[in-house]
């Protein structure tokens, strides 16, 4: 049985306009995001990751083709039906310091509950539905200001969850987090993608970690353009190596993990020594 995409990418071309013309950061993109996945998309810094992710949000028009989310032209939504389609969680920290969490979490009810914002008691189930799965109970009634970075995360993915829509797009959520705060949101998100039938599309810098994690990957590069697949189709096509060709770094095929190639190291302990 053919998997019915949830968003559909179609000759995408995503960019800038300005006085002298267009800036074209990912060019004649096809591809696709399937409910009940988490799908990465890794590239070095400016290969347009961020960018291509507020076009697929609706955030910025792209140049030229077209995102189909649920069968229906993103074009075609409005701000209201964008917001109960996708939640967003971007990388820059909310300046919304003084409240606590609960509240926070409930602002991702917004779409919702109208202009002044009182939450329904459908609103406040969904609230403490998502901090329960977020696992941030003991979190709820502390100030946002108190929070580490890794709680603050898992915060702002309750809110996302709270929103309750179908996609959930995130930019870099485990940047400046320590290891075992990134496995855990890692873990959160892949949980959440399979139990509730949703598709989360993130980028990252975690190589390994979407390799391990993922459903599947979107590669990009300035150059290369963007590749998609399962792991293992990248892995195969030799795709995965390609995409991340730099001294110093081997991917091993048998195990599906980037290291650090040795024979480097071993140089440059050469060359200090002879300095």
């Amino acid at each position: 049985m053919k998997q019915v995409e949830t968003i559909k990418v179609r000759n995408l071309t995503t960019g800038y306009r300005n006085s002298k013309g267009d800036k074209c950061v990912t060019r004649c993109l096809d591809a696709s995001l399937y409910p009940g996945e988490l799908t990465c998309l890794l590239g070095p810094n400016g290969a347009g990751k961020s960018t291509l992710l507020r076009t697929l949000a609706g955030f910025q028009k792209p140049l030229s083709g077209f995102v189909e989310i649920a069968g229906r032209p993103l074009a075609d939504y409005s701000g209201k039906d964008l917001a109960r389609t996708i939640s967003v969680v971007l990388t820059e920290k909310p300046l919304l310091d003084n409240m606590d969490v609960e509240t926070l979490v409930g602002l991702g009810r917004a779409p919702y509950t109208g202009f002044w914002g009182h939450l329904s008691v459908r609103d406040k189930d969904a609230v403490n539905n998502a901090i329960s799965l977020a696992g941030i109970e003991p979190l709820r009634y502390r100030m946002v200001q108190s929070l580490s970075d890794g709680e603050r995360q898992k915060v702002m993915i309750a809110k996302a969850f709270a929103q309750e829509t179908p996609v959930i797009f995130l930019d870099e959520p485990t940047a400046f987090l320590d290891y075992p705060s990134k496995v855990e949101i890692m873990l959160l998100l892949y949980s959440f993608a399979h139990k509730m039938e949703k598709t989360i599309f993130m980028s990252t810098h975690d190589l390994d970690m979407a390799m391990q994690l993922s459903d599947r990957i979107w590669l990009m590069d300035k150059k290369l353009g963007v590749k998609t697949g399962t792991h293992e189709e990248l892995i195969q096509s030799g795709d995965m190596e390609l995409y991340f060709d730099n001294p110093g770094i081997l991917f091993d095929k048998a195990d599906g993990l980037f290291k650090i190639d040795l024979k480097k190291k071993e140089e440059l302990r050469f060359k200090s020594d002879n300095i």
